[in-house]
């Protein structure tokens, strides 16, 4: 499954995959997910960045920049084992601490430092998260703390990585069949071979460098490249992932840690079978949106039942695959506009009114919010390229396609929305042409690490929430605050306010609420129609 963009204060993620056997681990200090080398090299770098510092300056695309953002670069090593090798630079932007308080202008507010921000994927690019600074909901922050973003390694202007020709990201209209006949499995075989080989022949020897560990590493230079002793941090999705590793990596370097939408970290789900949880959870959040749209059957028309408004949507999709809207979007293009309702339900009353609109004989609110937009393929290239390359170096994958068959056959009998367009995105970590590594185990001991505050949706499909229930078990003295019956991926900064309280409090004060706290659930959306809908 691929990434979703960067959503309103939140951020985004995806996540996704793997299990299996192994398939050419390194040999590691036990317990660190690190060779001694690797740990060496990270020291080394990190020496190196605290010396040298970041020359902020004017950003590259200034004219579309409020000035106050600035941007600078972080030179890390490729391969950690190699500190004295091949470098790459990392693109840094930064918004100052305004040190303002924005209900009181004449009022000073002391700086904390920097605040780091990860908006997950992997290759998803944080380096426009400073700007999020202008808005009400992070203005208390971004009187506290300079924001700071990044691109991480091989994503945007840091040494981006690429598996295939752009032109190919938006080829359609495509099919997205949800019990899919054996020849169209073997087409997808076929293509997922020939984007792991493509990924080999562009990145070559540097392929295998692309890896969560390596991208808690950088984290651990960056820091000391803002002259930050301790870090504070915060990561949605999956960066959640690598923040735990660097928690558990660094934990005397860590301040303050927030983990918005938890990947579950435990090694055996690294990813093969967090995949198959995260298609199971997105049906449970499909029934959602269904049950949504029925209790508004009056503005939509498509059905007062959940199972009647599954019927419209079926509907459309046979429309689609004989004739593609527009000729522009088929039932892949349906599937990946109604899946990024999965994670925001603000997506819930356009995509209901476009395929409304659409059945009654109205197709363009469907054309104008499913069709790719091909301006943005180069950058959807770089994204499904880290994507894949991190997740398939991270962990060892099953490599007879007659594994995944399998789950996935099963799994789509009682899930069908998502699980084979899942496994698809996946698939290329069957032929993947670089070693594996072994997860590392994510755990701290009492009093190893400060306490980190964990935030999690209960309907959350993205990161499934028992995720966050297994990394708050993992990570001693966490705090987990849960919002109730909601299944928004990415609460920092977004609608509810009880939550961003919690978050304000922790990272301006430190100060944290009980080991296990509740929210209720924000406000569903009201419905919209017509002209409004289609801005979505």
């Amino acid at each position: 499954m691929r990434a979703a963009a960067l959503h309103s204060a939140a951020g985004s993620l995806l996540l996704t995959a793997l299990a299996a056997a192994p398939a050419g681990g390194a040999p590691g200090v036990p317990g660190t997910g690190s060779t001694a080398a690797e740990l060496r090299g990270t020291v080394v770098a990190a020496a190196r960045a605290e010396a040298d510092g970041i020359d902020f300056g004017t950003c590259s695309d200034a004219q579309d920049m409020p000035g106050s953002m600035e941007c600078g670069t972080v030179e890390v090593p490729l391969d950690y084992a190699r500190p004295d090798g091949r470098k790459i630079k990392l693109t840094v932007s930064r918004v100052r601490a305004t040190q303002r308080d924005p209900h009181n202008s004449k009022r000073r507010v002391p700086r904390q430092g920097a605040l780091v921000y990860n908006p997950g994927g992997p290759g998803g690019d944080g380096l426009y998260f400073p700007l999020l600074g202008l808005l009400p909901e992070w203005k208390r922050l971004g009187a506290a703390y300079d924001l700071i973003g990044y691109s991480p390694r091989g994503v945007g202007r840091s040494a981006p990585l690429s598996c295939q020709d752009p032109e190919q990201v938006f080829k359609g209209p495509s099919q997205a069949p949800t019990y899919p006949s054996e020849s169209y499995k073997r087409e997808r075989i076929a293509q997922a071979k020939a984007y792991a080989r493509g990924c080999a022949r562009r990145a070559g020897t540097a392929l295998r460098h692309y890896t969560s560990l390596n991208n808690a590493r950088d984290l651990d230079v960056l820091r000391a490249a803002l002259g930050e002793d301790r870090l504070t941090f915060m990561g949605a999705s999956y960066g959640t992932y690598f923040g735990a590793l660097y928690a558990t990596l660094f934990p005397s370097h860590v301040r303050r840690m927030v983990f918005d939408s938890a990947v579950n970290p435990d090694p055996e789900q690294i990813w093969y079978r967090n995949n198959l949880r995260q298609s199971a959870a997105f049906e449970g959040r499909w029934a959602d949106f269904r049950e949504w749209i029925a209790r508004h059957d009056k503005v939509y028309g498509l059905g007062d039942t959940s199972e009647k408004v599954l019927r419209s949507y079926e509907r459309a999709r046979a429309r689609l695959a004989e004739k593609p809207a527009g000729g522009k979007v088929g039932p892949g293009q349906l599937q990946g506009a109604f899946l990024q309702a999965g994670y925001y339900d603000d997506y819930w009353p356009h995509r209901a009114q476009a395929l409304s609109a659409y059945l009654k004989g109205d197709p363009r609110p469907l054309i104008e919010q499913a069709a790719p937009v091909t301006e943005a393929a180069a950058e959807a290239e770089n994204t499904d390229a880290v994507y894949t390359a991190i997740e398939c170096n991270d962990a060892p994958w099953p490599t007879d396609f007659r594994v995944w068959d399998r789950d996935n056959t099963r799994l789509a009998r009682v899930a069908p929305f998502e699980t084979w367009d899942n496994a698809w995105t996946n698939l290329p970590c069957a032929y993947w042409p670089a070693p594996r590594q072994q997860p590392l185990d994510v755990r701290t001991g009492p009093g190893e690490l400060p306490p980190v505050l964990i935030l999690a949706a209960e309907r959350d499909a993205a990161t499934p929430y028992d995720g966050a229930l297994e990394l708050h078990r993992r990570l001693s003295g966490s705090v987990l605050v849960t919002e109730r019956d909601a299944g928004t991926h990415g609460l920092a900064g977004g609608a509810n306010r009880c939550v961003n309280g919690h978050l304000e409090a922790y990272l301006l004060e430190g100060r944290l609420p009980g080991r296990r706290t509740a929210c209720a659930g924000h406000a569903e959306p009201e419905p919209a129609s017509g002209k409004r809908a289609r801005q979505g």
